[in-house]
């Protein structure tokens, strides 16, 4: 018990006096005369701090409170980021929504980067892809591992570590349009890996130069050289391989470069040793066209974007970005434009070459009138180096005995399906691989983290067929 006492004085008209007055004091009003600080509040509360609450607890779970409710903030904010609406049949959309979001993210903080003038946005989209992705080249107990070069180009050697027979070989190429990826990422890593060890197989993954400092014909005089080289006497000898069974492969971009490449070197006479199969996986094979029937049902179907590839063209073209709009109008293959000639439409006229279960309710969107000075400011558009699609029929039926893997959910779903077509019209033998769940880059999905059901079904049927015809 604390007491505090007061001194009165008091006087009266009639006597003067004195007198004390001890008054009790609560021991909660006494101000702690050591220090300047209020008291903290005590709770009578007897279930909390066995009858007493801690001081600071209050303003401890008032925080914690706090960061919850935050939390949840962050937490609803990234599923709105994250959540995507896709089509029902595309294959595990759940990871399809989360990869999507990485890459979302990734390209728009590359975007801002270019915009400020910090660098081009593709710099730093291929320096997040090294440091997530590159691995270095290590060799395991069927396989052996080496950088070397192809032609003068970077590559990838894959070799099965066993001996014996001559070995197939193949030729393949990364694909990232034009822009974007390398031989030495981990999905292009593993696959080369897988299909070295199932085939018995030479693989040599080449590292093509890139957008924006390469444009084309670079990447394609690129992929050439190092086709060329493959089918050399010198590297033949070298690995082992059996000349009567190579072939050239690639995905994306890089199927895009296998068939240029399998329509030169067919037609070539200085080649003695000629590709025996080639392989295309979701291959981009024209620019002509950006409302074909997959193009208008896949625009906003991830990880392609129909905008994305009109720009992935425009930088390999070499063309001026602010030509997007144009192409995705198809103001550049407007009917007035003599360069986009008839002959080149029919080519790639998809209401002649396509199945009707791939044309469904989508009619064909053809300008009367457009922009003609696109063609002639990039008449790349029309360079069947570019785009293979556009190949005379003679030059197709000299190419080899085809596989063109293609998903429905992808806006180069109907460039391969035509392809196959035009290859078929040839008299080419063709294998159409179609996953009514896959999406555009589902063989990636064929490996841990990102393993899914269509991603180990396309990269095994894949490798199955190669195993096969080759």
């Amino acid at each position: 018990m604390f007491f505090a006492s007061s001194f009165s004085l008091s006087s009266a008209h009639s006597s003067p006096g004195f007198y004390f007055e001890i008054r009790v004091v609560p021991p909660c009003l006494v101000v702690p005369w050591r220090s300047h600080r209020s008291p903290s509040p005590v709770s009578l509360d007897p279930v909390r701090a066995g009858g007493f609450q801690v001081p600071g607890q209050q303003d401890r779970r008032s925080a914690a409170m706090r960061l919850r409710l935050a939390g949840a903030a962050l937490l609803a904010a990234a599923s709105y980021y994250v959540y995507l609406p896709l089509p029902s049949g595309v294959s595990e959309p759940g990871k399809l929504m989360l990869l999507d979001a990485l890459i979302r993210g990734f390209m728009q903080a590359s975007d801002m980067a270019h915009a400020l003038g910090v660098c081009h946005r593709v710099h730093l989209l291929n320096q997040v892809v090294s440091w997530v992705e590159e691995v270095g080249a290590r060799s395991c107990s069927a396989v052996h591992v080496s950088d070397s070069s192809l032609g003068g180009v970077p590559a990838r050697v894959f070799r099965p570590t066993a001996g014996g027979r001559p070995k197939r070989g193949v030729v393949y190429y990364h694909g990232g349009g034009w822009a974007l990826g390398s031989a030495r990422m981990r999905s292009y890593d593993r696959l080369c890996r897988k299909m070295s060890e199932d085939l018995d197989a030479v693989v040599i993954s080449v590292d093509y130069r890139l957008a924006p400092e390469a444009v084309f014909p670079d990447q394609y005089h690129d992929a050439l050289a190092a086709a060329r080289a493959f089918l050399s006497a010198p590297v033949l000898e070298r690995y082992a391989i059996d000349p009567g069974r190579v072939g050239v492969s690639g995905d994306s971009a890089g199927g895009n470069l296998a068939a240029a490449v399998a329509q030169e070197l067919s037609s070539d006479d200085t080649v003695p040793v000629k590709f025996k199969v080639q392989a295309l996986i979701y291959p981009v094979l024209q620019a002509l066209d950006f409302y074909t029937p997959s193009y208008q049902q896949n625009a906003a179907v991830p990880i392609l974007y129909r905008p994305v590839m009109a720009r992935f063209w425009l930088q390999y073209l070499g063309a001026d970005a602010s030509l997007e709009p144009v192409l995705l109008a198809n103001n550049h293959s407007s009917l007035d434009q003599p360069a986009a000639a008839a002959a080149a439409r029919s080519k790639l006229d998809w209401t002649a070459l396509l199945p009707a279960e791939r044309r469904k309710h989508y009619r064909p969107v053809a300008r009367e009138t457009g922009s003609p000075q696109v063609t002639l400011a990039v008449p790349q558009l029309l360079d069947v180096r570019a785009a293979p699609l556009l190949a005379e029929p003679g030059v197709l039926r000299a190419t080899p005995r085809a596989y063109v893997m293609t998903c429905e959910f992808d806006v180069l779903r109907d460039d391969g399906l035509m392809y196959v077509r035009r290859l078929r019209d040839a008299g080419v033998a063709v294998t159409s691989d179609h996953y009514e769940d896959g999406f555009h880059g589902c063989m990636a999905f064929a490996f841990a983290p990102v393993l899914s059901s269509v991603g180990r079904r396309s990269a095994d049927n894949y490798v199955r067929w190669l195993d096969q015809n080759l």
